[in-house]
């Protein structure tokens, strides 16, 4: 129990500190980064005024990928992880009315899903609306599905499975199921005592491609590149890198470090897999990548948080950024753990 507590407490930690961190890079590229913050970002900092998503927000606040990834904590520790599509749909709309994350935050698909869902519509549909390609194959269920990895310590298959249901109302895509499937099953694995960062790896690639056959099967197929096949690359280009920079700016290059989940999942894993592990070095390679670096921190400190434990990180950033937000990362951890052993 003792050291499970610390891989959970760890996890939702370093990735709520990586979200805080991303916060003000989010939408620059490298470049802009070092200009507008005078070097490589290790500190929190307050968003620029012109930034498009966090603009008003203050330094150590966290965004939409860990707020709702909290709620989402929440929501399993309180049903002993049975919930359900429509479970789902109701956090969405509770989130949807906390001004300080909605409108400003949600991204297209998310949008347009709480739109439809507000309005009544059947969540089992709305998930797999569309006939854009990018809809739905986006990295926002991703974002928030750490602690369905942490609920199934130890079980791909119900990791898998658990964060299907998460994507049936906003993202049932072979992509959007794939990239939820890959974080939640990197992060059940990271849990176990003995697993290596190459476990680790190995799980999230197993879950992108029973995510993905999953999506088909259930949602909708989307054209785009394997997410699994996209992994093993960013990792390959991690390893041979040298300096943080140019682990960067390699995967920015090959991979990408955008919104869609085939290239923020893929990123995660991969700055995960380079910092070996460690969850304040896995937040900075997220935060001075730009791009949607709040999003694939969250992700990627998740995997780390949960692999390294809370002794990893540096309790100063988390006592900072729990007091920006009136949050209490520690009692989450407890009840999520709680309702799992129980």
């Amino acid at each position: 129990m003792t050291d499970l507590l610390t891989r959970f407490r760890g996890s939702l930690a370093a990735a709520c500190v990586a979200d805080a961190l991303g916060a003000p890079t989010e939408e620059l590229s490298r470049r802009q980064i070092r200009a507008a913050f005078g070097g490589y970002v290790t500190e929190f900092h307050a968003p620029l005024p012109g930034a498009p998503y966090a603009h008003g927000r203050s330094a150590a606040q966290i965004t939409d990928d860990s707020s709702q990834m909290l709620m989402l904590s929440d929501l399993l520790a309180r049903t002993d992880g049975k919930i359900t599509a429509e479970s789902i749909t109701s956090m969405l709309i509770e989130w949807s009315g906390d001004e300080r994350y909605f409108p400003h935050f949600a991204g297209p698909t998310t949008r347009a899903a709480i739109d439809a869902l507000a309005g009544g519509a059947d969540p089992w549909d709305v998930g797999k609306a569309g006939s854009i390609m990018t809809q739905g194959a986006s990295n926002g269920a991703a974002m928030r599905i750490v602690p369905v990895g942490l609920f199934h310590h130890g079980d791909i298959d119900a990791a898998v499975e658990t964060a299907f249901i998460t994507c049936v109302p906003s993202h049932n895509t072979s992509l959007g199921v794939s990239g939820a499937a890959a974080i939640a099953a990197a992060v059940a694995v990271a849990c176990t005592d003995g697993a290596t960062v190459q476990d680790v790896v190995a799980a999230a690639k197993e879950g992108a491609e029973r995510g993905e056959e999953r999506g088909r099967k259930d949602g909708r197929d989307v054209p785009g590149p394997s997410i699994a096949r996209r992994i093993d690359r960013a990792v390959a280009l991690g390893a041979a890198s040298g300096s943080d920079d140019e682990i960067i700016a390699d995967i920015e290059a090959e991979i990408g470090v955008g919104l869609p989940a085939a290239e923020a999942v893929p990123a995660a894993v991969g700055f995960f897999a380079a910092a070996g592990g460690d969850p304040v070095r896995t937040a900075q390679l997220a935060a001075n990548a730009g791009g949607d670096s709040d999003t694939i921190g969250c992700m990627a400190a998740g995997i780390a948080g949960a692999h390294s434990g809370f002794e990893a990180l540096d309790e100063a950033l988390v006592d900072e950024v729990e007091k920006a937000n009136d949050i209490d990362i520690a009692a989450a951890a407890r009840l999520l753990l709680t309702a799992a052993e129980r």
